[in-house]
């Protein structure tokens, strides 16, 4: 048959996803599953955005322009001015997913043998996004027991070379849930700065910060306006995954007027999604209080019930919806596996998503799991339970 390409060879499996056939065969002979791999939350999206679908007086499902509705990207730098974030429209285009606004960075700021700077563990993602791109990750390891604050800056500046050409940061992190400070921005800043490096920040968690911490954008890094590249995205935050709507943002003109030319070649983001996610951006703030408020009450409890169980540790997340675990297993692949393949009590199992995908750098998390707490709070007691007992049969 004729050759594929080594970048598709390349292109590496989500660690989340990869376990599906398994769960699928599972559901199959009738085993209920707590999915606990995946961060799909089980919260209402809101009504104005459902309602605003429903009511669309639409005769012709026709394109949108490429860089998105004008009144969503207006409203969306409105919505930005509220939380201290001055924007304007035009530093706002919107993209199929966040997914979509990091490849569109990727290609506007790297060529083919460069190279991106990440604070491991980071979303699995990443990693195919930028074998994608061509571009190889330089990892900078963050430790387990900081609950994976940025690691020192002398760690990213080792790792830095002629081919380097941006930072990564997921800011709530996914799959750690830790929430960079000010100074930590700081830092960054002062390091981009200093070898004239961008800096990307993934904050589709933004709304998601607890114990009365504050997030930073690194938007408000005024300093280094030319440098930073912030992406967002519906998904989580409105409860809205499958709407596929993101964006990428940024006061670089000349960096908007390249991603301009990707969202051209893809025509434009989907119509109906916008629709919704302009309509989203009406949600009161009560919404938000009272998701944060379930998301705290489902952290702790996840975490005081992982905590409990003999020979498991947690990071606690201070953001996000996310916590890695280190169960006393050799490897988490094969027990997430076995957790679908071989175990069940009153046909239920848990399903966990392996560590070792969140991170680059080869052995690392092999005996970690990321737990995604988006279930109600019976589910979750239920589904450490199942996990303590899952445990307690494994044999490495």
């Amino acid at each position: 048959m004729p050759q594929l390409s080594q970048k598709g060879q390349l292109m590496p499996q989500s660690p989340i996803r990869k376990l599906v056939p398994f769960a699928e065969a599972a559901e199959a002979r009738g085993v209920q599953i707590h999915q606990l791999n995946i961060g799909q939350p089980d919260i209402q999206t809101p009504q104005p955005a459902l309602n605003a679908v429903k009511e669309a007086n639409i005769e012709v499902l026709s394109y949108s322009h490429s860089a998105g509705f004008l009144s969503y990207r207006q409203k969306l730098a409105a919505y930005y001015g509220k939380q201290g974030i001055e924007m304007d429209a035009n530093d706002i285009i919107i993209t199929t997913g966040g997914s979509e606004a990091l490849l569109f960075a990727m290609g506007s700021i790297t060529d083919p043998g460069d190279e991106v700077i990440i604070p491991e563990p980071f979303y699995a993602n990443y990693n195919g996004f930028a074998t994608a791109s061509g571009v190889t990750v330089k990892p900078v390891i963050s430790s387990f027991e900081s609950g994976f604050a940025l690691p020192p800056i002398a760690e990213f500046e080792k790792q830095i070379t002629a081919k380097t050409k941006a930072i990564i940061i997921c800011n709530p992190g996914n799959p750690t849930g830790y929430l960079y400070s000010k100074d930590e921005l700081d830092q960054l800043s002062e390091l981009v700065k200093k070898h004239d490096l961008f800096l990307i920040a993934d904050e589709v968690y933004r709304e998601f910060a607890y114990d009365g911490l504050q997030h930073n954008s690194v938007l408000n890094q005024r300093e280094i306006d030319e440098h930073t590249i912030m992406i967002d995205s519906v998904s989580k935050r409105f409860s809205m995954c499958g709407a596929r709507i993101g964006c990428i943002v940024s006061r670089n003109k000349e960096l908007m007027a390249t991603a301009m030319k990707f969202a051209q070649a893809r025509l434009s983001p989907p119509t109906l999604a916008q629709i919704a996610s302009e309509a989203a951006l009406d949600t009161p703030q009560s919404y938000f209080d009272e998701v944060i408020s379930e998301y705290v009450d489902r952290r702790d409890t996840l975490v005081a019930g992982l905590e409990a169980i003999p020979g498991v540790r947690v990071a606690k997340p201070k953001g996000a919806f996310y916590c890695i675990a280190e169960l006393p297993v050799k490897n988490s692949d094969d027990f997430a596996q076995w957790l679908l393949e071989s175990f069940e009590v009153n046909k239920k199992t848990v399903m966990v998503a392996p560590a070792a995908g969140f991170y680059s750098t080869p052995g690392e998390g092999l005996n970690q799991v990321r737990i995604a707490y988006v279930l109600k709070k019976e589910d979750l007691i239920e589904a450490v339970e199942l996990l303590k007992e899952a445990l307690s049969q494994y044999k490495d």
